[in-house]
């Protein structure tokens, strides 16, 4: 199995299953002199980790980190960061049942078929659970962007039906926290939480939409021509479990919309150049422009169901089947982190390109 790494000068690579021994990766390319903030980096992965809340699965894993290497008297060294996270509260018997069998909208058929075998425990390297590695080597890009002045932050925008305005200026995002569903509307956010318990009862799962905006990116992130910014970001988005569309900007709903409303003038204010709109998303040409950067991201509905599918066998046999085990009946409230992680390693890798890796 190959691509178990991302980024180019900023790199993760990671490894672990999700009912293995443990989950870690490897960050190369992490600037020397850095502090790292311990607290931080395990907040990062406690909004992330399962058992969080009612809406959430309820496999309890505490998710402590350990960094291995790469860091002396609080300061990183510029050498490789090595991480860990053991796997505390594995239950692999609940995926007996699955041994055989190809579940609908999952990696077991694609995986089989490419590799001979597949780990049908929880997903094995397909699950969801890997992606706590992309959490990890995120917040130690945040580390180095907060002292670039730059701040990413995701919200739930959408579950089922139930959505925010587009326009993010609208929200207060600093509420984003105190919502167990992590949208920084109150009303929509227990609407948002009564759809996903009633969901959960039912044995089904939903979807929706998580809003990412930049706030402080520099102008000239971003190379031409096959390494656009905005590329990029949607190349790590679409890597993330379940995400199935991407859009930046006015996205899709610009389509209706002529050019001189959707054109970007540019202004001088204060002795600056800038823009009078910002329906780009903060990127023009594949570059930072100097606004905020705001994209969608959007998740399927979890694949794994609590109630009896339809299906067939490794022999082609069609067959009935049960999923038992704890799952999210909903993604949105955890993949916002990971959403930040990924975006903060794009743009860290972005910044390292032509300059000095000592901060």
């Amino acid at each position: 199995m190959m691509r178990n790494t991302f980024g180019n000068i900023f790199t993760l690579t990671t490894f672990g299953e999700s009912h293995g021994e443990a989950i870690g990766g490897i960050v190369d390319g992490m600037p020397a002199g850095i502090d790292i903030d311990m607290d931080f980096i395990q907040h990062e992965l406690d909004r992330r980790k399962p058992g969080q809340s009612r809406i959430t699965t309820q496999r309890k894993e505490p998710d402590q980190v350990r960094l291995l290497s790469g860091v002396f008297e609080g300061k990183t060294t510029g050498t490789p960061i090595g991480f860990m996270v053991f796997n505390e509260n594995q239950h692999p018997n609940d995926y007996n049942n699955l041994t055989g069998l190809f579940r609908p909208s999952h990696a077991d058929y694609t995986y089989y078929n490419k590799y001979g075998l597949r780990d049908h425990r929880g997903g094995g390297r397909s699950s969801a659970r890997i992606t706590l590695s992309r959490v990890v080597a995120g917040a130690l890009a945040k580390l180095v962007l907060r002292q670039l002045g730059i701040s990413i932050q995701a919200y739930t925008t959408q579950v089922g039906n139930i959505k925010l305005e587009r326009d993010y200026h609208l929200y207060d995002l600093s509420q984003i926290e105190s919502s167990i569903v992590r949208c920084p509307d109150a009303e929509k956010s227990k609407e948002m939480e009564a759809l996903i318990l009633e969901t959960k009862y039912a044995g089904d799962t939903i979807g929706g939409v998580i809003t990412c905006v930049v706030k402080g990116c520099p102008v000239g992130l971003g190379e031409p021509e096959f390494g656009k910014l905005h590329a990029q970001l949607s190349g790590a988005m679409l890597s993330i479990n379940a995400v199935k569309g991407f859009e930046i900007g006015e996205g899709f709903a610009g389509v209706s919309a002529h050019g001189s409303e959707q054109n970007d003038v540019f202004i001088n204010k204060d002795g600056h150049v800038t823009t009078k709109t910002n329906h780009s998303g903060g990127i023009q040409g594949g570059i930072s422009n100097g606004q905020d950067i705001y994209f969608r991201v959007a998740f399927k509905a979890v694949s794994t169901l609590l109630r009896e599918q339809h299906t067939v066998d490794i022999n082609g046999e069609e067959t009935t089947f049960s999923a038992r085990g704890r799952h999210d009946p909903c993604v949105l409230p955890r993949a916002v982190p990971i959403v930040e992680a990924m975006t903060a390693m794009v743009l860290l890798d972005n910044y390292l390109i032509g300059k000095t890796t000592h901060f």
